[in-house]
């Protein structure tokens, strides 16, 4: 279940005091340079590249903007309660086209680094450190034998921590300001992931995630994806 979600946007645009004044126009890297692997163990493996998007405040402020915003709801201790952070899904299955252009350049370059056909956008908005996704592994893992998903974060900097699936020691990458993540391998089958919560006082955060869902045009549930 989704519903609209009134939010007040000059709000939340003060809690994040980007740098707008005189910013270029958002820009990547295609060729990759820096792009660093992780091994989390012998099959499964991260990719992270500090601030590839250039010019990530105004995609910020833009998507921030222009998007439908919505609030979905999760099962929790038995409750349905509303989903810690706002989310939007693009698929193109209406033939429009991506909200900024710079997000077709992005699809673009990771489809021919990955050699994956990446087809669909899913936007997530934490709001402050209350908003949060906890422990899960994508969809993805029920389709495809070793899936990529690409998260571009934008706005303030959060904790996206992966684990072995069922538990076990974790590990943390603080992404935000246009930096790069990518999971592959066997990642979404024997790891997990989430963005908890924080106490202290923090900015947004928009993640931007693009997956190869070819012939599963649906959003993901509630509850998955960070």
């Amino acid at each position: 279940m989704t519903t609209d979600v009134a939010i007040d946007k000059d709000d939340i645009s003060l809690m994040w005091q980007s740098s707008l004044f005189g910013a270029a126009e958002p820009v990547i890297d295609a060729s990759f340079a820096g792009l660093e692997r992780h091994w989390l163990d012998a099959t499964s493996w991260i990719d992270t590249l500090p601030n590839w998007l250039g010019a990530s405040d105004q995609v910020f402020a833009d998507l921030f903007t222009l998007l439908p915003w919505r609030q979905r709801t999760v099962t929790m201790w038995e409750r349905v309660l509303p989903e810690p952070r706002l989310t939007h899904w693009w698929d193109g299955s209406d033939s429009a086209a991506e909200a900024l252009p710079v997000l077709g350049d992005i699809r673009l370059a990771m489809s021919e680094h990955y050699a994956r056909r990446f087809d669909t956008i899913g936007f997530n908005l934490y709001r402050d450190g209350r908003d949060s996704v906890a422990w899960h592994g994508d969809r993805e893992r029920f389709t495809h034998e070793d899936p990529v998903v690409a998260i571009v974060s934008t706005g303030a900097a959060r904790n996206f921590m992966v684990r072995p699936r069922g538990g076990g020691h974790s590990r943390s990458f603080s992404v935000g300001q246009g930096d790069l993540l990518v999971m592959g391998g066997a990642c979404q089958h024997d790891w997990e992931h989430c963005v908890p919560k924080i106490a202290r006082s923090v900015g947004p955060r928009m993640s931007i995630m693009f997956r190869h869902n070819l012939n599963d045009p649906a959003p993901p549930p509630a509850g998955g994806s960070a």
